[in-house]
């Protein structure tokens, strides 16, 4: 009897090497992902010890994946973000991407970066380098409009359609 892997070991497909298509497929999945703001669930697309690099922290494992992410989004309300493939090889993927959110004073901003992706033999991302800036933005200057806590429509314009 073959034995069936824990959900947080199953593989996650797109697998590398990546294809053009399977790295676009493998972005709007982390996209998706993210939008959801769900600590836990993002968690489980990476490795049980992926080492990350966030702005200036350092910091490897789920536990600490969702710890960081229940922070973040503690932090930056009304998170929606739009990422789009920059470049990809058989086990990496760069991305750029923006995400807009607020604070608690109600100020809002748009932030932009960069990641580097490294992926495991299974597809769970098991590096993850980003480099951000924030930009405050008037709640009129918004470009990211749709329904709270879930993936960007379909018919809603990426980074490159919408200029940044």
């Amino acid at each position: 009897m073959t034995e069936t892997p824990a959900p947080s070991q199953e593989p996650r497909p797109p697998l590398p090497p990546f294809s053009h298509d399977e790295a676009v497929a493998k972005v709007r999945a982390a996209e998706n992902g993210w939008n959801t703001r769900d600590p836990q669930r993002v968690s489980l697309a990476y490795t049980a010890d992926s080492r990350w690099r966030n702005r200036s922290e350092f910091f490897g494992g789920r536990p600490a994946i969702v710890e960081f992410l229940v922070r973040k989004w503690a932090r930056e309300l009304d998170y929606r973000l739009i990422k789009e493939l920059w470049a990809f090889g058989d086990d990496r993927i760069g991305v750029r991407f923006a995400y807009e959110w607020h604070d608690a004073d109600g100020a809002w901003f748009r932030s932009y970066g960069n990641e580097n992706w490294q992926f495991a033999d299974n597809g769970l991302m098991a590096r993850r380098h980003a480099s951000i800036n924030d930009l405050p933005i008037a709640e009129t200057d918004r470009l990211f409009r749709w329904d709270d806590s879930g993936p960007r429509p379909a018919d809603h314009p990426g980074l490159s359609d919408l200029g940044l």
